[in-house]
């Protein structure tokens, strides 16, 4: 294939469809992974009304079933040798959940999808990463960890088997899991042509219509929110940024605003022992797999 291939996760809708219309124009193949198959084929079937031309092609797999992962991998590789760029949107954050929930698997549902999928993903795929001429690994967290300055990954319990479920927390442990993940993953392949670089997204509008689940007060506080937030179509642009910038051959381990810009991550997410902590757990959770 001529197109340079892109792989992007939870591409059904918000920001992940945004991103892969405008991969599309751009010249990518995109492969948008979705959970849901009636969702990501009305989604693909929507960005090519308006832009027939566009490459675009769906694979369905469930980021928190691991299982689910590894046949998307396999998927891949029957198809592809070459893998140019690999974007992890997809991510569970539901504001209205109360519990922990499980996957078929027995792992707590946020931190499976949000952060070991995307690194058993990534593990699977690093071979054709690594066929690319300059491969890139964008993983994403977010802004509001500004609002979280003392959370860090709970070692012992990163799934709230014994303490009090609460999902604002179980989220952004999950995003720092991800920073740190990509800190990790950039030092591993500092020798290759592969990059590794996060994104810091702010608050997005959302599609309230998509979330029957929420009250009216909660449709309410979101579209209050929504006033001051960017629109998935300009938070698209910073995943097209990192995807194609030529100047970023080289660049690895930063994380990125929606400006463009490199921040200042902090220093628990660059921290060593930290990495070294939060990568022993990951590895727990998949070494069968023998992945890392």
């Amino acid at each position: 294939m001529d197109k340079k291939v892109c792989i992007l996760t939870g591409a059904n809708a918000g920001i992940g469809k945004a991103a892969a219309e405008l991969l599309g124009l751009n010249g990518f193949h995109v492969i948008m992974v979705c959970r849901d198959k009636k969702r990501g084929e009305d989604a693909l079937t929507k960005i090519k009304q308006s832009n027939p031309s566009i490459s675009l092609e769906l694979m369905i797999a469930d980021m928190g079933n691991m299982e689910s992962v590894k046949k998307l991998s396999e998927e891949f590789r029957k198809k592809y040798t070459v893998l140019d760029v690999l974007i992890h949107n997809a991510a569970i954050f539901n504001v209205t959940q109360k519990n922990a929930v499980h996957t078929a698997e027995g792992i707590e549902t946020v931190w499976a999808t949000n952060h070991l999928g995307p690194v058993l993903l990534t593990s699977l795929l690093l071979d054709n990463l690594k066929q690319s001429d300059n491969g890139r690994v964008i993983t994403i967290s977010s802004k509001g960890l500004l609002a979280k300055p003392l959370l860090k990954v709970d070692l012992k319990d990163p799934e709230y088997k014994s303490k009090k479920f609460n999902i604002v927390n179980a989220y952004y442990q999950s995003k720092l899991a991800q920073m740190i993940y990509t800190n990790w993953l950039s030092k591993k392949l500092k020798d290759s042509s592969v990059t590794s670089n996060c994104i810091r997204v702010p608050a997005v509008q959302i599609d309230v219509s998509r979330h029957p689940e929420l009250s009216s007060f909660m449709k309410w506080v979101y579209s209050q929110k929504s006033k001051n937030s960017i629109t998935p179509q300009e938070m698209a642009k910073t995943y097209l940024f990192l995807a194609q910038e030529s100047n970023l051959s080289k660049i690895t381990g930063e994380y990125f605003t929606e400006k463009n810009r490199v921040v200042d991550q902090g220093k628990y997410t660059k921290d060593n022992e930290t990495i070294k902590k939060v990568m022993e757990l990951t590895n727990s959770y998949l070494e069968k797999y023998g992945v890392l």
